[in-house]
C-alpha cells in the first residue's frame, strides 16, 4: 500500500475534463478505513487540495454519499448520522435506534465525545430536545454506553428478570416500560439471552411477540432493535438492508449507512444471515434495486 500512489491516482481520475468513476470506485474500495485516512493525509500534503472537497465537487446523489461515507473516519461518519437523523428535516428515528442499539460501550463513548467536540452540545442532550416519553428515555439510556459487558449469567436473577418482564407486560393491564427498558437497555448479553429462555418458559412466547404487542412506535421499534442486536447482529443488519430496498422506493440513507459503517466489521455474516433469511443474496437485491455508479460502489462494498 502507498497512500502516496493512491493519492496521485484519485487526483488523475478527477482532473481534466470528466471524471473516471470507476477508478475512484476501484481504489477506494480496496483501501481500509485506516488507509483512506493516510490517503486523505497524503493528498494534501502532496496536492495541495483536500480529498473530501474535490470528491463532493467531482460526484453527486448517493454515489457521492457513499465515497464520502468511506473517507470519513468510523466514529465520525456515526456522530454526521446522528446529527442529520436529530437536527435535519424531521428526526430519523430509524437512524438513532439502528446506531445507538448496535455499538458497544466504547463505541458510543467515541461517538459522546466527538459528537460534543464536533457541535459543542451533548448528544443527550440532542437526544433530549428531539425526542419524547418513554422513546426518548431509551435513547438517553443507549446513549450513555453503560450496558453490563461482562459474560456472567446469574440464574437466580435471570428468572427473576423474566418474571419481571413478564409481569410489566404481558401479566398485567397496561405495561410497565421502565421494567423492560432498565433489563434490556443495561444487562450483559449473555444474562439476556438467558432471560430470553425463561421468559419463552413462563410467557408462552418470545419476548419480541410481547414486545410486539404490548408497545407500539418508536418505543417498540426500539426495543425490538436491542433484543435483535444481542440476539444476533448481522442478523439485524441484514434486516435493515432487506427492508430499504423491499417494496417501493429504496430507503436510501439506512442502505448506504449500513453498507458504510458494517463493510469491515461484520458484512460477510450479513451477507449469510440475508441469504439465509430471504433465500437471495444480498449482492442480487444491490444489484436489482440501485443502479449505476451507486450500484457498483455498493455491490464493491457488499463482496462476492
Amino acid at each position: 500500500f502507498s497512500a502516496e500512489q493512491e493519492a496521485q491516482a484519485l487526483r488523475k481520475a478527477m482532473k481534466g475534463f470528466g471524471t473516471d468513476e470507476d477508478a475512484i470506485i476501484e481504489t477506494l474500495t480496496k483501501l481500509n478505513v485506516s488507509q483512506r485516512q493516510q490517503v486523505l493525509i497524503t493528498y494534501k500534503s502532496t496536492i495541495g487540495r483536500d480529498l473530501i472537497d474535490d470528491l463532493k465537487s467531482e460526484l453527486s446523489g448517493n454515489f457521492e454519499k457513499v465515497i464520502v461515507g468511506l473517507m470519513t473516519p468510523t466514529t465520525m461518519y456515526d456522530v454526521h448520522e446522528l446529527r442529520r437523523a436529530l437536527k435535519g428535516a424531521g428526526t430519523d428515528e430509524g437512524c438513532l435506534i439502528e446506531i445507538l442499539a448496535s455499538r458497544t460501550n466504547e463505541e458510543i463513548r467515541h461517538i459522546n465525545e466527538t459528537y460534543k467536540i464536533q457541535y459543542g452540545s451533548s448528544l443527550e442532550d440532542d437526544i433530549v430536545s428531539d425526542t419524547s416519553a418513554m422513546f426518548r428515555r431509551v435513547l438517553v439510556s443507549l446513549a450513555t454506553g453503560n450496558r453490563d459487558e461482562g459474560t456472567f449469567v446469574d440464574e437466580a436473577l435471570a428468572q427473576q428478570d423474566a418474571q419481571c418482564l413478564y409481569e410489566a407486560g404481558e401479566k398485567k393491564w397496561g405495561t410497565d416500560e421502565v421494567q423492560f427498558m432498565s433489563i434490556l437497555c443495561t444487562r450483559n448479553r449473555f444474562h439476556l439471552l438467558r432471560v430470553f429462555d425463561v421468559y419463552r418458559g413462563i410467557a408462552n412466547k418470545d419476548i419480541t411477540e410481547s414486545i410486539k404487542s404490548e408497545m407500539s412506535g418508536d418505543l417498540e421499534d426500539a426495543l425490538l432493535a436491542v433484543v435483535k442486536c444481542l440476539r444476533n447482529k448481522p442478523a439485524y443488519f441484514a434486516e435493515r438492508l432487506y427492508k430499504s430496498m423491499k417494496g417501493l422506493g429504496t430507503d436510501d440513507s439506512t442502505l448506504i449507512r449500513v453498507m458504510v459503517s458494517r463493510s469491515e466489521i461484520d458484512m460477510l455474516y450479513i451477507r449469510r444471515e440475508f441469504l439465509s433469511m430471504y433465500g437471495k443474496s444480498l449482492h442480487s437485491f444491490i444489484k436489482g434495486d440501485c443502479s449505476g455508479d451507486y450500484r457498483k460502489v455498493l455491490l464493491r462494498l457488499c463482496g462476492g
